[in-house]
């Protein structure tokens, strides 16, 4: 089909197809900047509802926490745990007078009687006084007490030997004072790392 439609309207109709192309294309970028400025105000306006939730949220659960007072549970909790660690530690010194007296005993020379025992300043060790027969016995007896397979102490020293006869008992003249150490493993501590041995 021939054009022969003048210069001037020819190009008229060409603009006017290429402004209408131009419109659509103006359309659709504004149709996607308004959807692009929807998403972003829904998305703020959703964030700013999240946070506001999740505040809520958190207050309560710190209101309930305080209404339960956590502190103070939590400070009582650690006021008991400190004191069963003071009440391991008493019993592991304590001993039991029972067992040691029986070991005691089979350690102790016949011509040897025991007169005392204390606990000594001495973490650890006990301080023994006996009356004996002889300056021998007194001697024998510090033997027995080192003696490692008794098991009660690691070391025993004598502290003094008197033999004056002031004792009270002819049959025993001589007084002994000894300091005993305990062996790590005595079986005569109600708590104890070592393994207890039976009596």
């Amino acid at each position: 089909m021939i054009n022969l439609l003048p210069p001037d309207i020819k190009e008229g109709y060409h603009y006017g197809r290429r402004n209408r192309i131009l419109r659509r294309w103006v359309f659709a970028v504004s149709l996607g900047l308004l959807g692009a400025l929807l998403l972003t105000v829904g998305g703020a306006i959703f964030l700013r509802i999240s946070t506001n939730n999740y505040a809520k949220q958190s207050a309560a659960i710190q209101a309930r926490l305080d209404e339960q007072k956590i502190d103070t549970v939590q400070k009582q909790v650690t006021t008991i745990s400190n004191n069963l660690k003071l009440t391991v530690q008493v019993l592991s010194k304590e001993i039991l007078f029972s067992e040691l007296l029986k070991r005691l005993g089979s350690a102790t020379p016949s011509n040897v009687i025991l007169t005392n025992l204390a606990i000594s300043q001495t973490q650890g060790a006990i301080d023994i006084t006996a009356q004996t027969a002889s300056y021998q016995a007194a001697t024998q007896l510090q033997v027995n007490l080192a003696d490692p397979a008794n098991q009660i102490f690691s070391k025993a020293d004598i502290v003094s030997i008197v033999c004056s006869g002031n004792t009270g008992n002819p049959a025993y003249p001589c007084t002994a004072t000894y300091r005993a150490l305990f062996a790590t493993n005595n079986p005569f501590l109600f708590i104890n790392d070592g393994k207890k041995v039976t009596p």
